[in-house]
């Protein structure tokens, strides 16, 4: 069952994308700097089309099986596609070919089986590590004192580029809190790009989802993950 109509993610796009604009220029950014991520997990192909009809260029996907089952559903001219979710390296194959990014890259064993699966296809993988900036032990993500390792690893290979950093902080009660996070990934971002590691360019800083995404802008996000506002909740329960 749809949770929204597609006037209302119309609306809710717009809603979006307003909130984005003027945080961006408090923060004395360029709103153009920020792009907003439609995140597709579960929901209809024709709800993410209406996204699409309002501007949005950009999806995230978190799943490999239900990409592959919405990918030519999708109204795909001018759009990108990022894998967002968490990648098992048997599944790299069945995406590598549909996506523009993969955002969730967090180990040397999963980059390696990028790497095969892309010079398959003659492809360079534009790629951005996750960091679990919280230090959560049931979350997917590399730890910050694992960057640097990561990093030099990843760079030695000639079929991923790395582009910046990805983040999912904890559950905040108050914006106060997560804004901590974004601080500690926004400082994390600036020390590593100043490192100016070869065939390493941090460009990309994506973090801020449905619940916090304006602290996000703020605090320096190229990227903001947006899901619930824009089509509403949904039930994951049997989510592929």
């Amino acid at each position: 069952m749809q949770a929204v109509s597609e006037q209302q993610v119309a609306e809710n796009v717009q809603q979006i994308l307003q909130t984005v604009r003027q945080t961006a220029l408090e923060a004395g950014r360029d709103p153009a700097e920020v792009q907003v991520m439609a995140v597709t997990k579960t929901v209809d192909p024709q709800l993410v089309n209406a996204a699409i009809a309002q501007g949005i260029t950009l999806l995230g996907e978190n799943k490999a099986q239900e990409l592959c089952e919405k990918y030519d559903s999708y109204h795909k001219d001018g759009v990108q596609i990022h894998f967002i979710g968490h990648l098992q390296t048997n599944k790299v194959r069945q995406i590598v070919d549909k996506v523009q990014m993969i955002e969730s890259l967090d180990s040397f064993h999963l980059a390696r089986e990028i790497e095969k699966q892309c010079a398959a296809i003659d492809k360079v993988m534009d790629v951005l590590v996750e960091v679990n900036i919280g230090k959560e032990e049931n979350k997917s993500g590399i730890f910050p004192e694992q960057l640097d390792e990561l990093l030099q690893q990843v760079a030695q290979l000639g079929h991923l580029k790395v582009r910046g950093l990805m983040t999912i902080p904890p559950v905040c009660e108050n914006n106060e809190q997560v804004s901590q996070y974004f601080s500690r990934m926004r400082q994390l971002f600036i020390d590593i790009k100043q490192k100016k590691y070869d065939n390493i360019n941090m460009e990309i800083l994506s973090m801020g989802m449905s619940g916090d995404y304006p602290a996000a802008v703020k605090y320096g996000s190229n990227i903001v993950r947006i899901g619930t506002a824009m089509f509403g909740h949904r039930n994951y329960k049997g989510a592929k």
